[in-house]
């Protein structure tokens, strides 16, 4: 089945980009019909075509506060009374409002309103000249229009001039309609839902259709009616859980059940004022916007202090009075030396015990990213990697990793002492990447060191999700696959680039945190421990079961992130996110030593300050931020892929390219084609075993002729000055996040429509000799890709077990530290010792930048893949290696005396067992 059949195509990427561009088509056939002449052919036709634009532009406005039914009820009535430069006057301006969100700083409930205060202070300022904060909230009711506009009538009289937050009411009649709000409007904090909203709507228009697919594959036509309200407070936790959610009743208190209590923020009676819902909404939002570190450390700023501790640069004394580095502190600003100081008190905390500021912000932190626990940490993500694995792993445990994974894991592996298995990942040569790791691997593995009797001895899974280059796994999946096999397993899913993933729920789908909370109410209910007697019952002999016992099973899983690369945060702030059933019992005394172990006495307090205050902005602007984010990578997709003079030389790699046909079970290859437009992808998000990230845009740059290096350095920085974090040979990466605008997107796609006539101009001066030479060096950039090695094996005296996965890496990395145990041999000789019988073991991490991974670790059997691989590239960068020197291997004395005392050990562990 073709990728078209199976998914379904929209011409806009999201809601969004429609209502815009809808606006927009508005916009021109109003300026259109102003300027055409009376009574004319093209004036008919632009009253025709303005009258579908109206009809569709009403499909969408119904789940907005802006402009609003009276607003568009005027377009219309303008249009049928022939005021056609009035009707695009109004359209110009609500064009105008909606693309700046200049609206956001004038909330109205009415154009009446708008009239009434023209003139007037703007109603979102304080009289102390503070802004408000304007949000919308969700009305669940089918109300008469009369009643609506009493609603909002009450609402305006019960609102105080000075508060800090105001909102408007967006009603909603339905339940299909209420979901659809919550998917299109990223304005709503919160919900309030009234006893039995009816199911269906009856405004779902072919045009919204593509882009509701998670509305319209949630069947409940058979539910009874009473129990819809309920019911709908858990889509929204599941859509959009930073809502804060309320429910409107009859319905008596003894009579409500458990689950419908714990689902809301609170339930009040229809015989209650409006007022005490306006201060429960309130009320709600405004603790979700404190920042109790950010505003303690901004209290203490403002407090006279004396300073007799260390730091003078504490209140910028030692800055402002100097007369040489004064320009440092007006560079920064006062307050950043305000903010600094070594106190733990005054309002303040310590990161290593917090009891007071920081802890709370630390629980609301777990709130809002769905952990049991998060921990804060001001030295990066190869920080936090380093202390989950020293608080979990103990000396001779196996962890089962994937080789291509960010470094610190590696070094971890040395620091706890444990026995690192490698994975590897699927190889994407032509583009000189690697992919992900099959579950099918990672199970083949584990029942393989079962065979073994060494299955006792793994403790953890460690995976990288998502990965530099955007793949992402379905985690769900593998969990209860792996756990199958092993119920305690220990999961580490690296997070580093996908900490912004969880405030939209497409994404949030392949999070560790959401998987873990989701797995473990799953495997505690009555209906799986049916299911899982069925699948027993099912299984063939010798077949492995998919399912884990839910008499066994136990969800203990680990989440890093860096905070500062997807969402806003000083640089090196990152979380440690927990979701352990045994965390207390088990792992709790342990994660704090290692924590101490590796957090400074000294953290410091703006980064701490940004990751709190960067919480705040993801319960608010998370949705639409990301979503957003999305939708710009999205749209430079487009621009390279249509854009004739870019796709001459640029291609943007698809999901097909990197993810082969057996891991994309829906067979969604692209996420826009020219030819049939966008692919929804949600489908695939669900089911895929590996899905490819859309905010990671890799570009193959092959018919360049020029390498990704240098199309990073010459081009990209030197000419343009944008940055980018990573390349291959003939690839470069650009990532978009919360912070991409649309200008920027504008900057990138008119730098690379230079640098294309640049090439151009470059090929049509070349003389004959100097084309066959660029046409070879674009064939090598193509074609003569360098074979991806796979991780070899440990030498033998550097294995737990012999024949057996499980090397002893801190061994062989110590061992490294006395010079006379190894030795340097050139890669051109490395050949000619292998072809003569000789092992050659590597001494030390051999990292090339990129691809940015270990190809060798200490331990390791260097292979003729790995050398081949290594002289084949064309990079500058190789951590580990001295070209002048060569590769640092063991020598031959030092691994026969290692090969010798490794086998006595394991001769003594035999004996041992035999004995017990």
């Amino acid at each position: 089945m073709s990728d078209k059949k199976k998914t379904i195509s929209a011409p806009y990427y999201s809601i969004g980009q429609l209502r815009l561009a809808t606006w927009r088509d508005l916009k021109r056939e109003s300026a259109n019909l102003a300027n055409s002449k009376k009574g004319s052919k093209a004036e008919q036709e632009h009253i025709e075509t303005l009258k579908d634009f109206l009809k569709d532009i009403g499909t969408i406005e119904q789940y907005f506060v802006y402009p609003g039914k009276i607003r568009l009820e005027r377009l219309s009535q303008a249009l049928t009374k022939e005021e056609y430069v009035s009707l695009a006057h109004n359209i110009t301006e609500i064009n105008r409002q909606l693309v700046s969100d200049e609206y956001l700083n004038h909330p109205t409930s009415s154009p009446a309103e708008e009239s009434e205060h023209s003139g007037s202070d703007d109603m979102r300022e304080l009289s102390s000249g503070q802004k408000k904060n304007y949000f919308e909230v969700l009305f669940v009711e089918d109300l008469p229009a009369k009643e609506e506009v009493a609603l909002q009538e009450k609402l305006n009289e019960i609102r105080e001039p000075n508060e800090q937050f105001t909102y408007d009411f967006l009603v909603q009649p339905s339940f299909q309609d209420a979901l659809i709000a919550l998917l299109f409007n990223p304005n709503l904090q919160a919900a309030v839902i009234r006893y039995a909203p009816p199911y269906a709507s009856t405004n779902i228009s072919e045009l919204l259709k593509p882009y509701i697919q998670n509305v319209l594959k949630i069947d409940l036509e058979n539910i009874p009616e009473y129990d819809l309200g309920p019911l709908l407070g858990e889509f929204v936790r599941q859509f959009r859980p930073e809502l804060d959610t309320y429910y409107v009743t009859d319905t008596s208190l003894t009579d409500l059940k458990d689950s419908t209590l714990r689902q809301f923020s609170r339930i009040y009676y229809r015989k209650e004022d409006l007022q005490e819902l306006h201060l429960g909404i309130v009320r709600g939002v405004r603790e979700r916007f404190e920042t109790p570190f950010f505003s303690a450390l901004k209290e203490y700023s403002q407090k006279p202090t004396g300073i007799f501790h260390a730091m003078p640069i504490s209140r910028g004394n030692s800055v402002f009075k100097s007369r040489w580095i004064k320009d440092f502190g007006e560079f920064y600003g006062r307050n950043m030396f305000l903010a600094e100081t070594s106190s733990t008190t005054g309002g303040l905390d310590s990161l290593l015990q917090p009891t007071g500021t920081l802890k709370k912000a630390q629980e609301m932190a777990a709130e809002t990213y769905g952990s049991q626990r998060t921990f804060f940490v001001t030295n990066g993500t190869s920080t936090a990697n380093k202390i989950v694995l020293q608080a979990i792993i103990e000396p001779g445990d196996l962890v089962l990793i994937d080789r291509d994974c960010h470094k610190s894991h590696h070094y971890g592996m040395v620091l706890a002492g444990a026995y690192p298995v490698y994975l590897d990942s699927y190889p994407i040569e032509e583009y000189s990447m690697y992919g992900a790791v099959p579950l099918k691997s990672i199970k083949e593995k584990l029942i393989q060191l079962r065979e073994a009797g060494r299955l006792d001895k793994v403790k953890m899974l460690l995976l990288t999700n998502c990965t530099f280059d955007g793949l992402v796994y379905n985690v769900q999946k593998v969990m209860q696959e792996i756990l199958a096999i092993k119920p305690d397993m220990i999961f580490l899913w690296d997070e580093a680039w996908f900490a912004f993933a969880g405030f939209t729920y497409t994404y949030k789908q392949r999070t560790a945190m959401f998987s873990a909370k989701k797995l473990f109410h799953k495997y505690r209910s009555e209906s799986y421990r049916k299911d899982y007697k069925n699948h027993i019952k099912q299984l063939s002999k010798g077949q492995e079961p998919s399912l884990p016992d839910p008499d066994k099973v136990c969800i203990r899983v680990y989440a890093t992130q860096s905070t500062h690369k997807t969402l806003s945060s000083f640089r090196q702030g990152s979380m440690i996110h927990i979701w352990d059933e045994d965390f207390r019992k088990k792992s709790e005394n342990t994660f704090l030593e290692a924590y101490m172990t590796h957090t400074s006495t000294s953290p410091n307090y703006q980064m701490l300050a940004s990751l709190d205050v960067g919480r705040r902005q993801v319960e608010f602007e998370g949705f639409e931020m990301v979503e957003k984010s999305i939708e710009m990578a999205m749209v430079l997709r487009a621009k390279v892929t249509n854009n004739p003079q870019l796709n001459k030389y640029f291609d943007v790699l698809t999901v097909k390219d990197f993810i082969p046909d057996q891991y994309r079970e829906t067979g969604l290859g692209e996420y826009y084609s020219p030819s049939t437009g966008w692919n929804r992808m949600e489908a695939a998000w669900e089911k895929d075993e590996f899905m490819l990230d859309p905010t990671k845009i890799t570009l193959f740059i092959g018919r360049t002729g020029v390498d990704g290096d240098t199309f990073k350095n010459k081009y990209l920085m030197d000419q343009f000055n944008i940055q980018i974090n990573k390349t291959s040979r003939n690839t470069v990466l650009f990532m978009t996040n919360i912070g991409t605008t649309r200008g920027s997107v504008a900057y990138l796609t008119n730098a690379l429509l230079k640098i294309s006539e640049q090439l151009d101009e470059q090929f049509r001066s070349l003389n004959s000799r100097e084309s066959e030479i660029s046409q070879k060096r674009i064939h090598s950039l193509i074609k003569e890709v360098p074979p991806l090695p796979d991780f070899s094996y440990f030498h033998s005296s550097f294995r737990a077990v012999p024949n057996v996965p499980g090397g002893n890496i801190r061994e062989a990395y110590f061992m490294a530290y006395n010079e006379d145990n190894y030795e340097y041999i050139s890669l051109g000789d490395c050949k000619k010792a292998m072809a003569e019988g000789r092992d050659l073991v590597a001494s030390s991490f051999v990292i090339p930048y990129p691809p940015g991974f270990p190809v060798l670790v200490p331990g390791q059997v260097v292979s003729e893949e790995i050398i081949n691989f290594m002289l084949a590239l064309d990079v500058s960068e190789i951590h580990g290696y001295r070209a002048d020197l060569g590769l640092r291997i063991f020598r031959d004395s030092v691994l026969n005396r290692q090969k010798t005392a490794t086998a006595l050990g394991a001769m003594g562990m035999a004996i041992s067992k035999r004995k017990n």
